[in-house]
């Protein structure tokens, strides 16, 4: 079906629902790359204006991806929930908008969210936040509440949570403690102490495993641990009974990327159900780890749509989202300029992703993360990242990443630092994860509304842990 709009006396012709999609979205590199965006502002607001008016059920008949040809598609039309979708069925994308920043305005917003959500697919929800302002986007995510837990809970409202990631060149025991105690002397590590190991070797990754294990044993830490090595690493160190907590894995929006990954949804299910058999959990059992980030299926060249177009990279990534929750995670985050300016080239196209992806994630009913990040070779720096962090902390993002000095020395890239997740508590209010603030109060660590607290680490139960094993 071709679509049409007219401005000021031109007239916009769109090829289908595919480029109709990719023409409504933000300016951003990626999209330039694939050759599927706007050629101008002009065109972009014709495309969103038509968008607008498109009916939600257009999106159960006119797939972006095949569905013969794709598994995610598959997942996502088999398992829509009809029931759900009633309420809304009757609105255009437009009128999801409208409709989810009026519910955003009442007290039981966060239930009228998500009843809906699971009646919504990820191409919905795309297209409305491509018509959506910043502060649109942050609006309804700060009125929709998602929560998961495993040691500690993820997700409730007025807190927020971080991976702590001491990543090293060399995977060096001594490295990863002192970069660890400077996580935890900051109140960071409450998502997740989560390393991504120089090698994917199951030796390797068995070794930090145990190392994690023994650092939350020793100091009775309600916490939980990940090595982010692949899942099929982690499902085998399972049945070797390694101290497993969570199972991490990349995933993206269509069959083809998550098999450059070298999965499938069957391989998520069986990991899934691995990782729950083990019972580790104490407050929950959501065990999945699950990163995604805009730009992974084209760089896969598995970005192709329904006519052999290209699928603009956000709508994709919201796919993504739809694998993900059937595996109902714990922890959920698009790594938002990891890949480069190839993608999102300045800052201003990483803010505006990192709003989108949070938006999405959170709509269609995950604890969604963002890793506030970008390359050296981007036009972002470091103001660009407080801007961002500042706006999920309003948002209401489940948890964000947070490395030794803003600089992950072993991925090349930049993120934030443990200073910066104290920095976004304390202007904006926020507290720990309930779990890890009670243990932090009872080191001292904290106060009585969860503010860190400066500690001698001299005389502190930590000191050992820079000790080697």
């Amino acid at each position: 079906m071709r679509y049409t709009q007219s401005i000021s006396g031109t007239t916009y012709e769109f090829d289908g629902l595919v480029d109709l999609m990719a023409k409504a979205t933000p300016l951003r590199s990626g999209d330039e790359l694939a050759g599927c965006a706007a050629h101008s502002d002009a065109e972009r607001a014709a495309a969103a204006w038509q968008l607008a008016d498109l009916p939600l059920t257009t999106f159960l008949d006119d797939q972006v991806v095949p569905y013969e040809s794709d598994e995610v598609t598959r997942l996502i039309i088999d398992s829509h929930d009809r029931m759900a979708f009633q309420a809304i069925s009757h609105l255009t994308v437009g009128g999801l908008r409208d409709w989810l920043l009026a519910v955003s305005a009442r007290e039981d917003s966060a239930a009228q969210i998500a009843a809906v959500a699971p009646g919504l697919t990820p191409e919905m929800v795309a297209a409305t936040s491509k018509i959506m302002r910043n502060q649109d986007l942050i609006l309804v995510a700060s009125a929709a509440t998602v929560t998961a837990a495993f040691r500690t809970t993820i997700g409730l409202p007025g807190r927020i949570t971080t991976r702590l990631q001491p990543n090293h060149l060399t995977d060096d025991p001594r490295g990863i403690a002192a970069a660890t105690l400077d996580g935890l002397l900051m109140g960071c590590g409450d998502a997740v102490i989560g390393i991504n190991p120089a090698t994917d070797s199951p030796h390797a990754t068995s070794d930090l495993l145990y190392l994690l294990d023994d650092i939350r044993q020793r100091f009775e830490i309600p916490m939980q641990s990940c090595v982010l090595s692949h899942v099929t690493t982690t499902v085998e160190l399972i049945e070797k009974g390694v101290p497993v907590d969570l199972v991490f894995q990349s995933i993206a929006g269509t069959e083809g990327a998550n098999s450059s990954f070298g999965i499938d949804i069957s391989i998520l299910r069986e990991a899934n159900e691995a990782g729950r058999s083990l019972k580790r959990g104490t407050v929950g059992d959501n065990v999945m780890y699950l990163e995604t980030g805009q730009g992974s299926a084209l760089s896969a060249g598995a970005h192709i749509g329904t006519g052999g177009k290209p699928v603009d990279q956000q709508t994709l990534e919201t796919r993504a989202y739809a694998v993900a929750r059937v595996l109902e995670p714990l922890l959920v985050n698009t790594v938002v300029g990891f890949i480069g300016p190839e993608y999102l080239y300045d800052g201003k196209q990483i803010i505006r992703a990192g709003l989108e992806d949070h938006f999405c994630g959170k709509i269609l009913g995950l604890p969604m993360g963002v890793d506030v990040c970008y390359t050296n070779h981007a036009e972002a720096d470091q103001d660009d990242m407080d801007t961002l962090l500042t706006l999920l902390g309003v948002a209401g993002a489940a948890f964000v990443i947070a490395v030794p000095g803003a600089d992950d020395v072993m991925l090349g890239y930049q993120s934030l630092s443990f200073h910066d997740a104290l920095y976004v508590r304390q202007t904006l209010g926020l507290r720990p994860a309930p779990e890890f603030e009670e243990w932090l109060a009872g080191l001292g660590m904290a106060d009585a509304q969860g503010r860190i607290l400066p500690v001698d680490v001299a005389s502190s139960p930590l000191r050992s842990l820079t000790v080697a094993r």
